[in-house]
C-alpha cells in the first residue's frame, strides 16, 4: 500500500488512472492535513466507491504513538513509532497564541554532539517526506478544532541538511494552500552547519530562518563539543551561513549551549563578540537541558550572567531560550528513540560517556555503565 502521506505523484496517477479529476488529490489532502480525517470513510464529499478503493490502495497514517506525556507548562511529547520499528520523538510547544511544533528529521543523529541525547547511538536512516509530515499530522490533532499549527522548527532528531530530498518537499506541503498554510518566515531549520547540503539550500532560494548551531567560538572546542567540526570548521561554516543570508534576506540565528565550565567562560564571550561582529544576527543561548547519564551541568547563575553581559556589552544581540517541557525531557537536547523510565522503553540502552575536556571540573562524576534508554 503507499502512503498518502507521500507528497509524489501516486496520488494524481491512481486518480487519473481512474478517470477520476485531478482536483481530487486536493481536496483529498485538504481533508488529511487541514480536516483531520483519519480514514477515507469519513470523506463525505467522495462517491462511496472511490473511498473503498483508496482504503484499499493507500494508507494515511503509517506511525503509532508509543507514548504521549504532557507537561504542566503545555508541551506535550510524542514517540511516534514508525512502520519498521524504528522510534522519533517530536513536540508541542505553547506559548501564549503561539503553536509551535519540533519535528524530526532522521531517525538518531550522526552529528555527535556530545551533550544531546538524539544522536547518543548515531543515526539509523532519514525519514521519508512522508513521516516528517505525519509528525504534523499527529501533533495536530493534540489541538483543539479551533488551533492550528503556528511555526515549525525542525530543531528534533537528526541533522535537517543531511536529508533535504525528503525534508524540503515536507517543507513545501506544510506551506502549501492544501497542506498547513504556515508561511516560510515562520519556519525554522536548525543545522551544526553542512556546508555544501547549506548551500544547495540556498540555491533552492527558501526564505525559512536558518539557525545554526555554534557551542563554541573556536575550532579547538567546537571539534570537542560537535565533532562532524573536525572535517569541517567554523570559517567554512560561517561562510556558508553568510551566502544564505544573501540570499534569503532572513536574518541568521546562532545557537550556543551553555555548558557549565566547559564553554561558559568570559574569554569564549569575548571570542564570541569577535566572532560574531558585524553580522545581522541573534545569539540564542540556551542554558544546558540536563540528558541523564551524561556528565554535562547547567551553568551557574552568575556564569550566565556574566557571560551575556559581556556579550551585550560587545553589541551581540542576545536571547535567552526559556526551557519549555523540562518535566518530560522535551527541551532542546532532550529527545530520544525511547522515553526514560518508561514502559516504552524495551530494550534499554548502556553506554558509557567520559568527559570531553580536562576543562570540566573534578568534581564532575564519571558515568559508569547504567541503563539510559536513548
Amino acid at each position: 500500500m503507499h502512503h498518502l502521506l507521500e507528497p509524489d505523484a501516486t496520488l494524481e496517477t491512481w486518480l487519473a488512472e481512474r478517470g477520476a479529476p485531478a482536483w481530487r488529490a486536493r481536496g483529498i489532502q485538504r481533508w488529511l492535513l487541514q480536516r483531520r480525517a483519519e480514514s477515507f470513510e469519513t470523506m463525505t464529499d467522495l462517491p462511496k466507491g472511490l473511498r473503498q478503493e483508496l482504503a484499499e490502495a493507500f494508507t494515511i497514517l503509517t506511525t503509532s504513538i508509543a507514548s504521549h506525556q504532557q507537561d504542566p507548562d503545555g508541551t506535550e511529547k510524542l514517540l511516534l513509532q514508525l512502520a519498521d520499528g524504528e522510534r522519533i520523538e517530536c513536540v508541542l510547544l505553547r506559548d501564549g497564541l503561539r503553536r509551535t511544533v519540533c519535528i524530526s528529521s532522521q531517525v538518531g543523529c550522526a552529528m555527535g554532539c556530545v551533550f544531546c541525547a538524539s544522536g547518543l547511538d548515531g543515526v539509523v536512516r532519514n525519514l521519508t517526506s512522508g513521516e516528517i509530515i505525519e509528525q504534523l499530522v499527529r501533533l495536530t490533532a493534540l489541538l483543539p478544532d479551533d488551533e492550528r499549527i503556528s511555526h515549525i522548527v525542525v530543531m528534533g532528531m537528526g541533522e535537517p541538511l543531511a536529508n533535504l530530498p525528503a525534508l524540503l518537499p515536507a517543507l513545501q506541503v506544510a506551506e502549501s494552500a492544501e497542506g498547513f498554510g504556515i508561511s516560510q518566515r515562520r519556519i525554522t531549520i536548525s543545522t551544526v552547519g553542512l556546508p555544501p547540503a547549506l548551500d544547495r539550500l540556498t540555491e533552492a532560494c527558501p526564505r525559512y530562518h536558518l539557525a545554526v548551531s555554534l557551542h563554541a567560538p573556536d575550532d579547538s572546542l567546537r571539534s570537542r563539543i560537535v565533532p562532524v567540526n573536525r572535517a569541517i570548521g567554523l570559517d567554512a561554516v560561517l561562510a556558508a551561513a553568510d551566502r544564505y543570508w544573501e540570499a534569503s534576506g532572513r536574518r541568521l540565528t546562532f545557537e550556543y549551549v551553555l555548558l557549565g565550565g566547559l564553554n561558559d567562560a568570559p574569554a569564549q564571550a569575548r571570542a564570541l563578540v569577535r566572532l560574531l561582529r558585524g553580522r545581522q544576527a541573534l545569539l540564542n543561548v540556551i542554558p544546558y537541558n540536563p540528558v541523564a547519564g551524561l556528565p554535562y551541568r547547567e551553568p551557574s547563575a552568575a556564569a550566565r550572567t556574566a557571560f551575556l553581559e559581556l556579550l551585550r556589552e560587545g553589541g551581540v544581540n542576545v536571547q535567552v531560550r526559556r526551557r519549555k517541557g523540562g518535566s518530560i525531557e522535551a527541551a532542546c537536547g532532550q529527545l530520544r528513540r525511547v522515553v526514560v523510565g518508561n514502559a516504552a522503553a524495551e530494550e534499554p540502552v548502556v553506554y558509557t560517556q567520559i568527559p570531553i575536556s580536562s576543562t570540566m571540573p573534578s568534581t564532575t562524576p564519571k558515568i559508569t555503565p547504567s541503563q539510559t534508554s536513548h
